[in-house]
């Protein structure tokens, strides 16, 4: 299940998702090495890896994002 009622909110998917596009909001159309996409987000707001993961996994999944060999990109 996707939200969880037992955890703080800022830590749901849909947030760390909408942290992650707030992030790649610049970089429209550019692909993004996943680790600097890593630092980024962890400048903004801490996560784990393990939730990047999934965040990087869950947009994918919605179309938000795409990736390849080369990184990361937000679709628009």
């Amino acid at each position: 299940m996707i939200l969880d009622q037992d955890t703080r909110p800022e830590r749901q998917i849909y947030h760390l998702g909408a942290v992650l596009l707030g992030v790649l909001l610049g970089d429209t159309g550019e692909r993004v090495d996943p680790h600097l996409a890593y630092e980024r987000m962890n400048s903004v707001m801490p996560v784990s890896s393990g939730a990047f993961i999934l965040t990087l996994d869950w947009l994918f999944l919605l179309g938000a994002i795409t990736a390849d060999d080369r990184g990361i990109t937000r679709c628009s």
